[in-house]
C-alpha cells in the first residue's frame, strides 16, 4: 500500500514523519512525485479559495490540509490509501473552513501562521538584517573594489564613492545631502586624505573591503563626538532619544491590549465554566464557538507576551548602551582635551567602539520598529467577538457568575499542596526544593492538563504552587490538589484525551504546544525560514521563527506577568513605527515615527 511522507519542501511550515496516502497508485512514488501531489492538491485549494474571492497562502493551505486530515470527524483513514474521491472530499473540506469567515478556529490558525513567518529571535533576526544590509552595499563595494581609476578625475570619482559608501554603511545621512556629505568627506580626509588612494588600489580585494568597513567606523565615530561636542552630526537622529520614548510608548500600547484581552478570556472562561455545571447550557453554547473563541483571545495574549518580553530585552539593552555610550565620550573628550593632535593608537579604537554600539542602537530601533508592527498586524485575527458576544449577550451569560482573573484563580488555591506521602513512585516539584523552579517547561503553556481533558477543553492556568508533576521526564501544572491527584491517577488517559481534543481543534497544537506529540510540524528549534523570509526582511523587516515557551503563571517579574488584577477598558491603539536608520538614496534619512496612529485595515 502506498504512502506518501507529508512532505512539502516549499513551505516554512513542514510536515515531515505524519505519512499517509495521497493517491491511488499502488506502485510506491518517488519523493519528488509525492511532493508534486501534494503540491498539486494545495495549488488546488488555492485556486478555489481565489475563485471565492479569498486569497490564502500556500502555508495557510498546508495547515488546514492537515487540520482537516488529523480531525477524526472527516473520516480519514491513514490506513488505506485515498482514492480520488478523497481527495476531491479533502479540497472540499478544506476550501469550506478556509473560506468560513466567521471562524475563531480559522481566525486562531491564521494568526499562528502569521507569527510563524514573522516572528524569529532577536539573534536570527538581526543576523538576517545585517545580512540583507551587506547585500545592499555589495554593489557599491564592488565598484570600488575593482575600480583602476589612474587619472585625477577617475580618483576624485572613486573617493566620492568611498563617502557615499561610509554613509551608506553607516547610516548616519544620506549621500545626496550636501552638507552631511561635506562633513563626512572632512571626517574621511583626517584619517584616509585623497592621496592613499594609490596604496588603497594596490591591496588585494579582501583587504579593500576590510579597509572599507573599518574607514566607515572611524568616521562614524568622529562624527558622533563631533556631534556630541556640538560641531556636528548633520543628519544623525537622537537614536537614544527616539529609543527612550519608543520603548515606554510600545510597551504601554501592549500592555493596554493585554488587558483587552485578558479581560475578554477571564469572562469567557467564567461563563464556559458554568456551561460545565450546565448541561443544557452547553448545548445552547454550542453553536457559538465559545470555546473556539478562548483559544482565539489565549494565543493572541501568548503572542502578545513574547513581543513584550522581546521589548522589555530591548529596553534593558538600551539602557546599557546609553551608559556605555556616555562613557566612551567621556574617555574621548579626556583623551582628545584642547589637543590639537592626538596619536590614532589612542583615539581610534574609541571611535571604533563608538561606532559598534552606534550600530547596536540601530539595531534595537529597528527591532522596536518590528515588533510594533507585528503586534498591529497581529490584531485583526482576533475576529469579530463583538459580532458572536455582543455586551448584551455576554451580560445574560454571565449573570449570577463571578469573573475571575487568573491570579485571583491561584490564590484560591494557594494553600493547597500535594502531599509526598500518598505517591511513592511519582516525583512532585516545589518551589522551595527545587532549582530554576520559575524555568521549568510545562506541558500544555501550563494549563490545567486535567480540567482540560474532563471538561472537552477548559483552558484553565495551572497552579505550580500545588506541586508540579514529572511524568516521563515532562512537567505538569493544575488547578487544584483534586485535579492533581486524579491525573496522577492515571496520566495517559488524561494526555490522550488532549491529544484526541487536539485532532478536533487543530490551533490548539501551537497553542498548547503538542508538536512532539503529533510529529507533524517540525519544531522551530529545527525551521529554517531564511529562503522565505528574505523578502520580507528587505521591505517589512518582517522575520522569521523561534521556539518560545510562554508560561501562564506570573513569572518573578512583575513588569513581563501575563495575568493582573482588576478590569480594562477600549484604548487607542497607537502603532510605533521607526525606521530608516541605515540611511538612502534620498536627500534626507527617513522620517521617524513615534506614536503614529493608523487603521487597524492599513496593510
Amino acid at each position: 500500500m502506498l504512502k506518501v511522507s507529508f512532505i512539502y519542501l516549499g513551505l516554512p511550515l513542514l510536515f515531515s514523519t505524519c505519512l499517509f496516502p495521497l493517491c491511488s497508485v499502488t506502485a510506491r512514488m518517488p519523493p519528488t512525485q509525492a511532493e508534486s501531489v501534494i503540491k498539486n492538491i494545495i495549488r488546488e485549494i488555492g485556486q478555489e479559495c481565489a475563485a471565492h474571492g479569498e486569497i490564502v497562502s500556500e502555508t495557510l493551505v498546508a495547515f488546514m490540509v492537515k487540520a482537516v486530515v488529523l480531525d477524526p470527524s472527516n473520516g480519514f483513514n491513514t490506513d488505506r490509501t485515498l482514492i480520488k474521491g478523497d481527495v476531491q472530499k479533502l479540497v472540499k473540506l478544506c476550501v469550506t473552513r478556509l473560506l468560513d469567515s466567521k471562524n475563531p478556529s480559522l481566525d486562531t490558525i491564521k494568526m499562528q501562521v502569521y507569527f510563524d513567518m514573522n516572528y524569529t529571535s532577536r539573534e536570527e533576526f538581526l543576523e538576517e538584517h545585517h545580512r540583507v544590509v551587506e547585500s545592499r552595499l555589495s554593489s557599491v563595494s564592488r565598484e570600488i573594489t575593482d575600480s583602476r581609476a589612474c587619472v585625477r578625475e577617475e580618483l576624485e570619482s572613486l573617493y566620492r564613492k568611498i563617502v557615499s559608501y561610509v554613509l551608506l554603511r553607516s547610516g548616519l545621512g544620506s549621500p545626496t545631502d550636501i552638507k552631511t556629505v561635506r562633513e563626512a568627506t572632512a571626517a574621511l580626509q583626517s584619517v584616509f586624505p585623497q592621496a592613499e588612494l594609490g596604496t588603497f588600489l594596490t591591496l588585494s580585494k579582501k583587504d579593500k573591503e576590510r579597509q572599507l568597513k573599518e574607514l566607515t567606523m572611524i568616521v562614524t565615530g568622529i562624527r558622533l563626538f563631533n556631534r556630541d561636542c556640538g560641531k556636528g552630526g548633520e543628519g544623525i537622529d537622537d537614536l537614544p532619544a527616539i529609543l527612550q520614548e519608543a520603548i515606554p510608548a510600545t510597551t504601554q500600547h501592549i500592555d493596554s491590549q493585554l488587558e483587552v484581552v485578558q479581560d475578554q478570556a477571564y469572562r469567557y472562561t467564567a461563563i464556559l465554566e458554568k456551561a460545565v455545571k450546565n448541561p443544557l447550557l452547553s448545548r445552547e453554547l454550542q453553536p457559538y464557538m465559545l470555546k473556539e473563541a478562548l483559544y482565539n483571545v489565549r494565543q493572541y495574549e501568548i503572542f502578545l507576551q513574547i513581543i513584550l518580553s522581546d521589548i522589555i530585552t530591548c529596553a534593558q539593552e538600551v539602557e546599557l548602551m546609553i551608559k556605555q555610550l556616555g562613557a566612551q565620550l567621556e574617555q574621548l573628550k579626556f583623551t582628545v582635551k584642547s589637543k590639537t593632535a592626538v596619536p590614532t593608537s589612542q583615539v581610534l579604537p574609541i571611535f571604533i567602539a563608538l561606532s559598534n554600539l552606534w550600530t547596536s542602537f540601530q539595531d534595537e530601533t529597528v527591532l522596536i520598529s518590528i515588533l510594533s508592527n507585528l503586534t498591529t498586524h497581529l490584531e485583526p485575527f482576533l475576529g469579530t467577538h463583538e459580532l458572536f458576544f455582543p455586551e448584551k449577550m455576554m451580560q445574560a451569560l454571565l449573570d449570577g457568575v463571578t469573573v475571575k482573573t487568573d491570579v485571583c484563580r491561584m490564590k484560591e488555591h494557594i494553600e493547597e499542596r500535594v502531599n509526598l506521602a500518598d505517591f511513592r513512585k511519582l516525583e512532585w516539584l516545589f518551589p522551595e526544593t527545587t532549582a530554576n523552579f520559575d524555568k521549568l517547561l510545562i506541558q500544555y503553556r501550563g494549563f490545567c492538563a486535567y480540567t482540560f481533558a474532563t471538561t472537552d477543553g477548559l483552558l484553565l492556568p495551572g497552579n505550580p504552587a500545588v506541586g508540579i508533576l514529572k511524568y516521563k521526564e515532562k512537567y505538569y501544572t493544575f488547578n487544584t490538589r483534586d485535579a492533581a491527584y486524579s491525573f496522577a491517577e492515571n496520566p495517559e488517559n488524561y494526555i490522550d484525551k488532549i491529544r484526541e481534543k487536539a485532532k478536533k481543534n487543530a490551533e490548539l497544537i501551537q497553542l498548547l504546544e503538542l508538536h512532539q506529540q503529533f510529529e507533524t510540524l517540525i519544531p522551530y528549534s529545527q525551521a529554517n525560514l531564511r529562503r522565505k523570509v528574505t523578502h520580507s526582511v528587505q521591505t517589512d523587516l518582517s522575520h522569521m521563527r523561534r521556539e518560545n515557551c510562554s508560561q501562564v503563571y506570573p513569572s518573578k517579574d512583575a513588569s513581563t506577568q501575563s495575568m493582573r488584577e482588576g478590569g480594562s477598558s477600549r484604548v487607542p491603539r497607537p502603532q510605533i513605527y521607526i525606521a530608516g536608520f541605515r540611511g538612502g538614496h534620498t536627500k534626507t534619512t527617513y522620517e521617524v515615527k513615534v506614536n503614529l496612529t493608523r487603521a487597524i485595515d492599513e496593510t
